[in-house]
């Protein structure tokens, strides 16, 4: 099942009214005289549509309560009908707007405390290192293992911490190591590290950055070895270039003194990577190119070459839940031929390089990247994509036997509350018929992949009900004496009167097909897009 696209909360009232989150107290007194006219219990005479329109009429003058009050739509827009009901008291308790706005500040605060003691992000690696060529002398197939994990803290608003430590194993030989970072946010444009390590590299030190420009950025670490008592300078720069690169310099001096000059650049669908690094005794350049196919799944190239190193890198990833992901790497270079797995989930790693070979002979070569590509594709086509197209079928058909009954029981409220917009509506439409105004000639709301599917075949319509409602009526009912129609944007739809949700988690968008003036026109928008007709862009 597609997670429901993410949306403003707190916005319920306002589609209800139908009026945008900043409309004013004159605009909130129009819109709710306007709906009142209509669901006013006193204009029905049968009893089954006093009683619908007693319902909605309650529901107009609850909106119309809070919307009006500056207090209560102050904490309504924060934190929900939730704040309303509990939490904050209204009264004499809070009868000032300053003493509101203060105990909104308070509960603000606690939030956002509460939200700061939970903030533990842990991270890890595992690596294992495999040899084919070992396993074929009888030396076993592992040539060594190595380990690392982190844990950083968010202890209050500007202070952080992050404890880590790492374990290596080769061969007969082995070590570890143990770190903690202390960061302080000086100000917005400044921070400042303590940093401390024991084990191998046992060493104390301290880095601070400041923010120079909107598009620079400086770095400064000085470390001292707690082993010899050397001392390490670095400095970095970083530029912005444009909104999707940025370059960077860095400086280290010490007994491992370096240079390096690099660039970046992240797209929605690419990520591209080049450093080059000179130091003492050593060069090195790389280069990484990554390219997003879909969503789920992405292509990876990666080529260095330095003093001691020369490989080029191939592979690719897929995405198989909303935490995991998975990448099959071909590597060819003066160090072999490797395969390399890995797995992604969360801020935790697993990598399993393998060496195939040492040697760099053509047809093996040639086999060995041949082999995994054939088999991810032919596993990805009858097995991979086939379960995982089932799973979110029955993912599907279980969230709608999940939410069937509150779906039946919406849809049962709505078409009650679009018998009582029937006639104003039909009035309203009649009157743009004269005028060769806007007419809206039909109107679903509901699933997006159910819609796209219904823009294609009609024939499948009837499979489509349950996933999507027709609101030709109340957007007809919603045309202005102009001839206009406005949804506003970042209010959710299924809150308008007439509407509901028919497909609860599931993303949702508004298909539209009008006339004006003599044309037809269409139009799709999500569900927290604002809709403004009729435009001619359009037309069809």
């Amino acid at each position: 099942m597609k997670k429901e696209d993410a949306g403003p909360p707190n916005r319920e009232l306002y589609a209800l009214l139908n009026i945008s989150p900043e409309a004013s107290d004159e605009e909130i007194r129009k819109a709710y005289r306007q709906w009142a006219q209509i669901y006013h219990p006193d204009k029905y005479q049968e009893l089954h549509m006093k009683d619908i329109a007693t319902e909605n009429f309650q529901r107009i003058c609850e909106a119309y309560e809070i919307l009006s009050d500056a207090n209560k739509r102050q904490i309504y827009d924060i934190y929900g009908m939730e704040g309303l009901t509990s939490g904050l008291e209204l009264g004499p308790k809070l009868n000032k707007v300053e003493e509101l706005k203060e105990e909104l500040e308070r509960l603000r605060k606690m939030k956002e405390q509460e939200k700061i003691s939970a903030h533990f992000r842990p991270s890890g690696t595992i690596l294992a290192n495999m040899s084919l060529p070992h396993l074929l002398k009888g030396d076993g197939i592992m040539r060594g293992m190595a380990m690392t994990s982190e844990i950083q803290s968010q202890i209050s608003k500007n202070n952080a911490i992050a404890i880590g430590g790492n374990l290596a194993v080769s061969g007969n030989s082995g070590g570890g190591a143990a770190s903690a970072v202390f960061r302080h946010q000086i100000s917005p444009a400044a921070s400042v590290e303590f940093m401390a390590a024991a084990g191998l590299r046992a060493l104390v030190g301290v880095q601070t950055s400041r923010q120079l420009s909107s598009h620079s950025t400086a770095t400064m670490a000085l470390a001292m070895s707690l082993r010899d008592g050397s001392l390490n300078l670095s400095n970095s720069w970083t530029r912005q270039l444009t909104e999707t690169a940025n370059a960077n310099i860095q400086l280290a001096v010490g007994p491992e003194s370096s240079i390096a000059v690099g660039w970046q650049k992240k797209e929605e669908k690419m990520s591209a990577a080049g450093e080059v690094k000179f130091g003492t005794s050593s060069f090195l350049a790389s280069a990484h190119y990554t390219h997003r196919f879909s969503s789920k799944s992405h292509g990876r190239i990666v080529g260095k070459v330095g003093s001691t190193t020369l490989e080029l890198e191939v592979g690719g990833g897929r995405k198989i839940s909303n935490f995991s992901t998975v990448r099959i790497l071909y590597s060819i270079g003066i160090q072999g031929i490797v395969w390399k797995f890995e797995l992604h989930r969360g801020g935790q790693k697993l990598i399993i390089p393998i060496l195939l070979s040492r040697h760099l002979n053509p047809v093996f070569a040639t086999g060995a990247f041949i082999l995994p590509t054939s088999l991810y594709f032919v596993l990805k086509k009858f097995v991979f994509k086939p379960y995982y197209l089932k799973r979110e079928k029955q993912k599907a058909l279980e969230n709608v036997e999940k939410t069937s009954a509150k779906v039946q029981e919406a849809r049962a409220a709505v078409e009650k509350a679009q018998k009582l917009l029937q006639n104003v509506a039909n009035r309203k439409r009649n009157r743009q018929l004269e005028t060769n105004g806007l007419i809206i000639t039909r109107a679903l709301y509901g699933n997006r992949t159910a819609l796209s599917r219904n823009d294609e075949s009609r024939e499948t319509q009837h499979e489509l009900t349950s996933q999507v409602l027709d609101v030709t009526l109340p957007l007809n009912f919603l045309v202005s004496e102009s001839g206009q129609l406005k949804l506003h944007e970042g209010v959710k739809k299924s809150g308008i009167m007439g509407f509901c949700d028919p497909c609860p988690g599931e993303p949702k968008q508004l298909h539209v097909e009008y006339t004006y003036r003599g044309g037809r026109y269409q139009v799709v928008v999500d569900d927290y897009e604002e809709l403004l007709i009729p435009q001619e862009s359009h037309i069809i």
